[in-house]
């Protein structure tokens, strides 16, 4: 898996190959559940190429110890050029709205003028995700961070967008979360296919 990880993030000038955490043998603690980084590098997209194509699997993982090698290594949204995206996933789900998992939900938005910004909520948000700290933790699907030129934003993706009372539920304690007083809001996939930027929740 580590060269997968080396190669995926080729583009990174600033990113060593991700080594394979290895700590003492007893002393990993596993996560309830496994989880996998991807990384979409749209900088420089091919002519004619269908969205998702540059979209790449990089490592999955289920301890904390993986978790923070994989992080203080590479997957540091601050460390990306613009125009593209990390994901943290659970593993089986890939970040596609086409994704059965994917395809009747939404995400919540937050916007970051700030690069140091985006990292601090980026991380607060992959620690709450791997530490379930969501009462409708099984309603999320994992979130991204997509850096831009103008404004870089981090969306938290859920499954069942019509599900208000737990989509409320999650905008409410992700705002908790990444400490942000601004209003938040929450688009449906399906809006997002037919590109309308109505929002349906807000929080």
């Amino acid at each position: 898996m580590a060269t997968e990880t080396a190669g995926a993030v080729a583009e990174l000038s600033t990113a060593a190959p991700v080594p394979s955490p290895a700590p003492e043998a007893g002393s990993k603690h596993k996560l309830e559940r496994k989880w996998t980084f991807w990384f979409d590098n749209q900088s420089k997209p091919k002519q004619g190429a269908a969205w998702g194509t540059s979209l790449r699997e990089v490592y999955t993982f289920d301890t904390v110890e993986e978790f923070w090698c994989l992080y203080d290594q590479v997957f540091k949204p601050s460390k990306l050029p613009g125009n593209a995206d990390f994901h943290l996933f659970k593993t089986g789900i890939e970040p596609k709205w086409e994704d059965p998992e994917c395809a009747k939900g939404g995400k919540w938005t937050v916007t970051s003028n700030r690069k140091a910004n985006l990292d601090s909520m980026w991380l607060d948000t992959m620690m709450a995700l791997i530490g379930e700290q969501f009462d409708d933790a099984e309603d999320i699907c994992g979130v991204v961070a997509s850096v831009r030129q103008r404004q870089d934003k981090l969306s938290l993706w859920t499954k069942t967008a019509a599900n208000e009372a737990a989509q409320m539920g999650i905008g409410r304690k992700w705002k908790e979360i990444i400490d942000v007083t601004d209003k938040i809001i929450y688009n449906f996939h399906d809006d997002s296919r037919t590109r309308s930027s109505k929002s349906r929740y807000s929080v």
